[in-house]
């Protein structure tokens, strides 16, 4: 009862006659656990979508440095354009236009540029440069230049204009000095905009806590008895329950917090935290955990633990240390401002001694090392990562993946394990009928389609039609597919009557067998030995071809009519028919596929077997809380690791995996998953995962280039600064070029996958 073990389809505590089900207490058309499920665990697709951060607290950190973002890059934009458009354009430098530019120019470059001097600051303290320090001094420089300029070298004289002359005459640079107010505000505006579109697409801190809270019951029905046991229920919240109080647990009401059952029988439906389909009976003395769902009978529980101690909570502790472990990728373009900032500071140093020591005047030689500050701070390096990313995001979007942030593409590149968890990212996460076994008929299984058009012998059929009719009374999950199976395709079920749960053996029920009246037990072979039914001693037929099964990995249960053991129905939780083929993809892009479960071995294996994974690389039995384990230690053995998983069992998992490879969410599964993760899967169809790795690869690469051509041109205008040819026209050219480039470059990405 406790989350996670192997009871699930293969332990069949409950399942494997869901004999144990309390599902099966004729409570027909009882749609509260259902109803509780949905609210539980639907409505993920949208969530998995790109607008999935919008919902988040908009006083979340994130949220509100999104916000000052856009508050800078609007200010920024509006006073940038008049800027630049005055300085590119001298027909219109009217007398005084300097001084306007001026004005423009200085919030832009201090209020709205704050966040790269705080930044390139804190660098500077730790003895380290990255990007924000060479936008920093950029930007620093050519404003310093230009106020200088204005104020003292002469270019602020009313009737200055200031003409776009392509090639200056080298040392003939001394009389009015050239003004760079637009190549700061341009520069300043560019990366605020960058930085902007990278803040929307990273994931927003927090989310998967809060979502994760939000799975627990809000209130509970406390129990208190008085000296004569008389019974009082009063409704608090589920703060103010304390250890060692009684709460009462109704059919399709989620459990309140961990406990013990004190008083009555049913089956919690577990998947929240398990994962696992099948629910898990419990009775007086089972554990049970908070946040699942009781789907029949009435439970009284003592509670164990409260608050900050449930399983629920250590989950979520589990998560939020997994994410805040994680070290911050250090950004491609940082490794290489890293090396390009001392190299440009000293290139500007020395122009200026060299311009000297050849007897230049000093000016000359100020303008032509402040040039190279200049040219040297690209304005495209802003749009590198967020144009690629966006673009590329977008691509995977129309796919069905949503990419949350830069840092994450960096690590597909070396992934080279990928760990799969089974319920709900292998398989659909629901079970289905396999095969209808009639050892007295027929020996040989036989996979089970529509029973009157597959050749199914009469017996088969028979077997599955009542056996649907006598299910036809319970909500089980098993019992609800024993039942959609037997009326595939319109076949109408028989009239039953009668029915009747026996909690942890089976169920009973009278069928009109075309006139006759039969009584039917569905349930396993030991309760039907114990009513008396024939042919399920421990050699007979159908009770070897029950214990076969049930060692294949597959639920299974007896059924009987006129006290004669007739056959053996077998169920799975059925494999997607994408999952073989996105096994074959990982492989072709050199991961190697793992099967992770807390489902027993025997059903893991038979899922390997039928997707494509080795034997040797299932990992069985695992609880909750173990998972997060199995990925460190595929960690530790020096395997980058990427993890596809869909419920809250999986989130600390997915963020341990992120933090040294990739997390992936099934979008078909829990906010908890998919904020843990690194990618969302929205369809829920694994071969998303392989397409995913190659978008992600593609877009990197494309990162990369564009990278290389932000630096590129500015680079090759180092040296007409260092000559003294270089004015703002060639700095608006190398900018506007390397621009154009990088986005064209990005939008590449549009043919990906």
């Amino acid at each position: 009862a406790s989350p996670g073990g192997g009871t699930g389809t293969g332990g069949h505590t409950g399942p494997a006659g869901h004999a144990g089900d309390d599902g099966h207490d004729g409570r027909h058309g009882h749609d509260a656990p259902g109803a509780a499920r949905e609210m539980a665990l639907s409505g993920h697709a949208t969530p998995a979508g790109a607008d999935h951060a919008d919902h988040a607290d908009t006083s979340s950190p994130a949220e509100r440095r999104a916000a000052d973002l856009r508050r800078r890059l609007t200010v920024s934009a509006v006073l940038t354009l008049p800027v630049l458009a005055l300085s590119m354009i001298p027909p219109l430098q009217f007398p005084g236009w300097q001084w306007v530019a001026l004005v423009l120019t200085l919030p832009v470059v201090t209020w709205g540029a704050w966040p790269f001097h705080t930044s390139a600051a804190r660098a500077a303290r730790h003895g380290a440069s990255t990007m924000d320090t060479l936008v920093s001094i950029g930007v620093t420089a050519a404003t310093l230049w230009s106020l200088w300029a204005i104020t003292l070298g002469g270019a602020g004289e009313i009737g200055m204009r200031m003409d776009v002359q392509l090639i200056p005459v080298l040392g003939g640079h001394v009389g009015t000095p050239e003004l760079y107010f637009e190549v700061a505000a341009v520069v300043t505006t560019f990366l605020l905009a960058g930085r902007y579109a990278e803040s929307r697409s990273r994931r927003r801190a927090g989310d998967a806590l809060r979502s994760l809270l939000e799975l627990g019951a809000k209130d509970v029905a406390r129990v208190t008895l008085d000296d004569a046991g008389n019974r009082t229920e009063t409704r608090v919240p589920v703060e103010a329950l304390a250890v060692g109080e009684l709460f009462a647990v109704r059919p399709g009401e989620k459990v309140a917090t961990d406990g013990v059952v004190v008083e009555g029988t049913s089956a919690l439906d577990t998947s929240l935290l398990t994962g696992e389909p099948v629910p898990v009976d419990v009775g007086p003395g089972t554990d049970v955990v908070g946040a699942t769902v009781n789907t029949s009978g009435n439970l009284l529980v003592r509670a164990t633990r409260v608050g900050e101690e449930t399983t629920l909570a250590q989950i979520g502790r589990l998560v939020t240390q997994a994410q805040t472990g994680k070290a911050p990728v250090q950004r491609l373009a940082d490794r290489i401002s890293a090396v390009f900032v001392p190299v440009v500071l000293v290139l500007a140093l020395a122009t200026l001694v060299v311009w000297l020591l050849l007897g230049n005047p000093v000016q000359s030689a100020f303008t032509a090392a402040v040039a190279v500050l200049i040219i040297a701070c690209p304005c495209a390096l802003g749009l590198a990562t967020p144009t690629a990313l966006l673009v590329g995001t977008g691509r995977a979007a129309q796919l069905g993946i949503v990419i949350k942030g830069p840092e994450i593409l960096e690590s597909t590149r070396q992934v080279d394990t990928m760990v799969l968890d089974k319920t709900g990212t292998v398989t659909e996460g629901r079970m289905e009928l396999a095969d209808v076994l009639a050892p007295s008929s027929a020996p040989t299984r036989h996979v089970v389609g529509a029973a009157a058009d597959t050749g199914v012998d009469a017996l088969r059929a028979q077997v599955l039609n009542l056996a649907g009719a006598a299910e036809s009374g319970s909500e089980h999950p098993i019992a609800r597919a024993i039942t959609e199976a037997a009326s595939a395709g319109g076949r109408p079920l028989p009239r039953a009557t009668d029915f009747s749960n026996h909690a942890g053996r089976g169920v009973s029920a009278t069928i009109d067998d075309g006139g006759t009246a039969r009584q039917v037990l569905v349930g396993r072979p030991t309760w039907l030995a114990e009513q008396g039914v024939r042919g399920v001693g421990p050699e007979d037929q159908v009770t070897r071809a029950h214990r076969h099964a049930e060692s294949d990995g597959a639920t299974a249960v007896a059924v009987a009519w006129d006290a004669e053991a007739r056959g053996v129905l077998t169920l799975r939780d059925q494999i997607k028919t994408t999952s073989a083929e996105a096994i074959v993809q990982l492989k072709e892009l050199g991961i190697t596929p793992y099967l992770l479960t807390g489902d027993n071995r025997a059903a893991a294996e038979h899922v390997a077997a039928e997707v494509g994974i080795d034997k040797a690389n299932v990992i069985a039995e695992v609880l909750p809380e173990e998972k997060l384990d199995v990925v460190r230690r595929l960690q530790d053995e020096g395997k980058v690791v990427g993890m596809v998983g869909d419920g809250v069992n999986d989130a600390a998992a997915l963020a341990q995996a992120g933090q040294r490879g990739l997390g992936l969410a099934m979008g078909t599964g829990t906010d908890v998953a998919i904020e843990a993760s690194d990618i969302t899967l929205v369809r829920g169809d694994l071969r998303s995962a392989p397409t995913a790795i190659q978008i992600s690869r593609r877009t990197l690469r494309i990162i990369k280039q564009n990278l290389f051509w932000a630096f590129a041109y500015n680079v090759a205008a180092i040296p007409l600064a260092a000559l003294g040819l270089l004015n703002p026209m060639i700095a608006g050219a190398a900018m506007a070029a390397s621009s154009v480039i990088v986005v064209g470059n990005s939008l590449r990405l549009r043919r990906a996958a």
